[in-house]
């Protein structure tokens, strides 16, 4: 099995108070993980998508995505919430759930769009939501979307 998810790339039961805060986070912790040259080069790319559409999907799930050139290796990066934030969505329900995918720009119209449609498969599916949803493991979230990722 490929290991692209690595559990150090699972953030559960973190307590943030908005969809501005998660997405500072995110980008803070995608610098530290070695995707982003830096912080701020990330969050920039994750607010300019932002302002493009919703990245807000359903039943508290979002995939929110950069596509820079400051970020140099393509990953993910999951953070699970203590509690729902405001976050545009589909649903137009509040998000606890990030799936945030990190592209370098020279990958954007390959790796962006499938990892992009893969996520969204996966959020299709009802088990796969229920598990996320129950799961405080991060090996074991780790491993299941490196399965899924697989497929």
């Amino acid at each position: 099995m490929m290991s692209f998810i690595e559990p150090k790339q699972v953030f559960i039961g973190e307590t943030l108070e908005s969809r501005d805060a998660a997405l500072r986070f995110i980008s803070k912790k995608a610098a530290e993980l070695g995707f982003a040259d830096s912080e701020e080069e990330a969050y920039e790319a994750f607010l300019a998508r932002e302002a493009e559409d919703a990245t807000g999907m359903q039943w508290g799930f979002a995939i929110p995505h950069a596509k820079a050139d400051a970020i140099h290796k393509a990953g993910v990066i999951v953070l699970k919430m203590t509690k729902p934030v405001e976050w545009p969505s589909f649903d137009n329900e509040p998000v606890d759930i990030a799936i945030a995918l990190l592209v370098p720009g020279s990958e954007a119209g390959t790796t962006h769009l499938q990892l992009l449609s893969k996520t969204a498969l996966m959020l299709m599916d009802d088990d796969f939501r229920g598990f996320l949803r129950k799961s405080n493991d991060a090996q074991a979230i780790a491993d299941e979307m490196n399965a899924r990722l697989e497929k």
